[in-house]
C-alpha cells in the first residue's frame, strides 16, 4: 500500500508559521510487472472492390488464389504494392494485373509518434493518393480515394485506374481493414534481457488474439534504450503457431520516454491461406511504470534498482532565514516547494537541491509575517 508521509513542524516567532511537508513517492518494486502494447499489421486487407458496370478487382500477393492483401514495399514510395484481378464482364478473360500505390501521408493528431492511418482510435480524413498499374495489354496510372472514421478498423478505397492507351477506366470501390491488436506485456525485467508474455485481442473483434512469449536482449551498448526482440512463436485463437524471426531493434526515443517501438516479422501472418502473407507488423510498448523514479521505465532499466530513500526534513530559524536540513539520497534531486495555504492546490517551486551529502542543509529567506508553507519531494 503506498501511503503519503507527513512531517509537521510548527514554531511560532514573530507571527511566522513555519510548516514542513515531506512529501514520499509511492514506489515499490515486484519482480513481475506489465506494460501495454499495441500490434499492427504494415499490410491492409481489401475486400473485393466493385464497379458501377459490374465488374470486380481483387488484391493478392499470392501467386494462385486472392487473400486481399495490399503489401508495405519498405523502399519509401509508394509505400504499398499488390498484384490483382479484374474480371470485367464484357472481357472473355480475367484480367491479371499489379499495381503499387501510396497509403494517405501521415498525420499524427494525438502526438503520439504513430501514423495516425494505422491507429484504429484515430480517424483519416478524406484524401487522394497516387501510384501506377501494369497488366499484360497495357499500364498507366491510380488514383486512390481513402477514408476511415476514427474508432472503426474498417475504411473505404476508391481505385481509379487510367491507361495510357484508353483512358480513364473503371473505378472500383473496395472496402479494407486495418489489423490491429492491444493487450497487456506481463515482463520480468533482468540484466541482460527481459521475458514476457503478450496476450493481445484484435480491435473490433476480440475474438481473435494473439498469445504467447517474448524475449528482448539489451543492447551492451545502450541497454536502457535499445533492444533486440528474438526469434520466437505466438499462437492464435485456433491454438495455430505463428513463428517469428528475430528482428530489427526495438527503441525508446527521447521525445516519448515510456514507449518502445519495433518490428515483428512472422514466417506466415495468415494461416487461412495457403501461401505465407501479411508477414510483417509493428510493435509499440508503453510502460509507465518506473520504480526508482529516474526517468527509465522498468522494462528496460537495471532489475532491483532502489527506489530513492524518502527524504527526511529538520528545520530551525535565525533571524533572517529558514534552514531546512534536507536528508536522502545522495545524487538526487530534491525540489522545496512553498505555498501561503494548505488549501492551495499549485505548490510553487522555491528551489532544487541536488544532494551532495545526508543531510544537507539549505536556506530560505524568512518571510517578513504571516503563514508559510514548504513541503519537500524527491524529483522523479
Amino acid at each position: 500500500m503506498c501511503m503519503d508521509s507527513h512531517l509537521n513542524q510548527r514554531q511560532k516567532r514573530r507571527g511566522l508559521v513555519v510548516l514542513i511537508a515531506l512529501l514520499v513517492a509511492c514506489t515499490s518494486w515486484v519482480a513481475a510487472q506489465t506494460a501495454q502494447a499495441r500490434f499492427y499489421c504494415l499490410s491492409l486487407r481489401f475486400q473485393q472492390g466493385s464497379s458501377q458496370s459490374g465488374a470486380t478487382l481483387d488484391l493478392t500477393t499470392l501467386p494462385s488464389s486472392v487473400n486481399g492483401e495490399l503489401a508495405p514495399t519498405f523502399f519509401g514510395r509508394p509505400t504499398h504494392f499488390s498484384d490483382f484481378i479484374l474480371n470485367d464482364p464484357t472481357e472473355i478473360d480475367l484480367i491479371p494485373g499489379s499495381l503499387d500505390l501510396d497509403t494517405p501521408p501521415p498525420l499524427d493528431a494525438n502526438h503520439n509518434g504513430f501514423n495516425d492511418f494505422f491507429e484504429v482510435s484515430q480517424g483519416v480524413p478524406t484524401s487522394v493518393t497516387t501510384g501506377t498499374y501494369q497488366t499484360p495489354v497495357d499500364d498507366g496510372t491510380v488514383r486512390a480515394t481513402w477514408g476511415r472514421s476514427a474508432g472503426s478498423s474498417v475504411g473505404a478505397c476508391v481505385i481509379q485506374m487510367t491507361s495510357k492507351q484508353f483512358g480513364q477506366l473503371l473505378a472500383f470501390t473496395h472496402a479494407f481493414e486495418l489489423l490491429e491488436y492491444t493487450g497487456p506485456l506481463s515482463y520480468t525485467p533482468g540484466t541482460n534481457r527481459v521475458t514476457g508474455t503478450v496476450d493481445l485481442r484484435q480491435t473490433g473483434a476480440p475474438q481473435n488474439r494473439f498469445v504467447g512469449p517474448v524475449e528482448f536482449v539489451k543492447s551492451g551498448a545502450d541497454p536502457y534504450n535499445q533492444l533486440e526482440l528474438q526469434a520466437g512463436a505466438w499462437t492464435n485463437a485456433l491454438s495455430e503457431w505463428l513463428p517469428f524471426f528475430k528482428d530489427d531493434s526495438y527503441q525508446r526515443e527521447v521525445q516519448w520516454p515510456t514507449n518502445y517501438f519495433g518490428y515483428l516479422e512472422f514466417d506466415d501472418g495468415d494461416l487461412s491461406t495457403p501461401e505465407w502473407d501479411f508477414c510483417y507488423w509493428a510493435v509499440s510498448i508503453d510502460d509507465v511504470n518506473d520504480a526508482d523514479q529516474d526517468g527509465i521505465p522498468d522494462f528496460s532499466d537495471d532489475p532491483g534498482a532502489a527506489p530513492p530513500r524518502a527524504p527526511t526534513v529538520g528545520v530551525s530559524l535565525t533571524a533572517s532565514s529558514v534552514v531546512l536540513s534536507i536528508g536522502g539520497t545522495v545524487g538526487r534531486v530534491h525540489e522545496i516547494q512553498g505555498a501561503t495555504s494548505l488549501s492551495l492546490k499549485d505548490w510553487k517551486p522555491v528551489q532544487s537541491v541536488t544532494l551532495g551529502s545526508d543531510p544537507q542543509t539549505v536556506s530560505l529567506t524568512r518571510p517578513a509575517a504571516g503563514e508559510k508553507f514548504w513541503r519537500v519531494r524527491v524529483v522523479p
